[in-house]
């Protein structure tokens, strides 16, 4: 079961909207970031269970940050969240280690969807 989750994305109201569209009951200790670097520091705080990726922000874009992340805990469980949802982008963000890519903006579907893929994927890492 999820306890924690990392929200990384540059835009306030991107956050604002994977918030509200998390289930009612979630109880789920919320970090955010708004941009690569900052993902990378609060998930070597944190170490959530799972992270939420956007790929386009400054400073350090997505790719890198899942690199990076991936690097300091190769077990992370990643799920990129973009607009970009072309074959080579989503193929790049798994070569790099994410679990997959949700398509923005969420809905409540998708989100619910994603924190049960995360959910499943994070009970692997931890057997």
């Amino acid at each position: 079961m999820l306890k924690s989750l990392l929200i990384v994305d540059d835009s306030p109201v991107a956050r604002m909207i994977i918030k509200k569209c998390l289930p009612a009951e979630h109880g789920l200790q919320i970090y955010e970031a708004g941009n690569g670097q900052e993902g990378v520091e609060q998930y070597r705080t944190h170490n959530p269970d799972l992270t939420l990726m956007d790929l386009t922000m400054p400073i350090m874009n997505g790719f890198e940050a899942v690199e990076h992340i991936r690097g300091l805990d190769p077990e992370a469980v990643i799920i990129v969240s973009t607009a970009d949802i072309q074959e080579k982008v989503i193929q790049r963000v798994k070569d790099l280690g994410a679990l997959y890519t949700m398509k923005k903006p969420p809905s409540k579907k998708s989100l619910t969807e994603a924190l049960e893929r995360g959910a499943e994927a994070f009970a692997q890492v931890q057997k």
